[in-house]
């Protein structure tokens, strides 16, 4: 990265931990913030194609989507949250690729918008990937973050959504005994208008 980035992501880190001590918005402990924040949102972006647009859903303060959009300037970025403190921390520290948006993802309506779309810790994977893959268009990519606890759940059929299981990356997170998967979901197909449904309904019978 330039000077330039690294300056934007130490002044992030600056901002993020200010507001955090008024406004909750991470558990992370600062001295770990660019090995638990900033490269554990960044473990990712080899699997996103130059020029994408790209979602992320349930961001929080702004990860994977910030450090994403800071690190990969060809990229279009939009940060989802219904946290308007989450957002509104997200204004505060703007970069010309990446918009925010306050709205729950499986009421915003958006469908076939996205290369590819992401989300850190949303919701159990069938939750989450239900309220993704109306968004993606046909032919991209939802690239959920997991754990290696969710392998069993990660290789269940999800063919009703639209998407095919392609391949399962694994990586490491340097600096810590963390290992992350990520499941690349191809939308092969248009989801059904019916997903996604309501949140109880989604709640009451999660898709896998």
């Amino acid at each position: 990265m330039t000077d330039l980035q690294l300056n934007r992501f130490q002044r992030f880190e600056e901002n993020l931990y200010k507001w955090n001590e008024v406004m909750n918005l991470t558990r992370i402990p600062r001295e770990e913030c660019w090995i638990r924040h900033f490269l554990d949102s960044l473990l990712i972006q080899e699997l996103i194609p130059a020029g994408a647009s790209v979602l992320d859903i349930g961001t929080g303060p702004g990860f994977p989507a910030w450090p994403l959009a800071c690190a990969r300037p060809d990229l279009q970025v939009v940060a989802m949250d219904s946290s308007g403190k989450m957002i509104g921390f997200l204004a505060q520290n703007p970069l010309e690729n990446l918009k925010t948006v306050k709205v729950r993802a499986e009421e915003w309506g958006m469908r076939d918008g996205f290369d590819v779309v992401t989300g850190r810790a949303v919701a159990p994977l069938g939750i989450q990937l239900e309220i993704s893959a109306a968004m993606c268009k046909v032919g991209g990519a939802i690239l959920p973050m997991r754990t290696p606890s969710e392998r069993e759940a990660i290789g269940k059929d999800v063919s009703e959504l639209g998407l095919h299981l392609e391949a399962v990356v694994e990586k490491a997170l340097p600096g810590a005994d963390i290992v992350r998967l990520f499941p690349v979901y191809r939308k092969v197909a248009k989801t059904p208008e019916r997903y996604p449904r309501s949140w109880a309904e989604i709640k009451r019978l999660p898709i896998i």
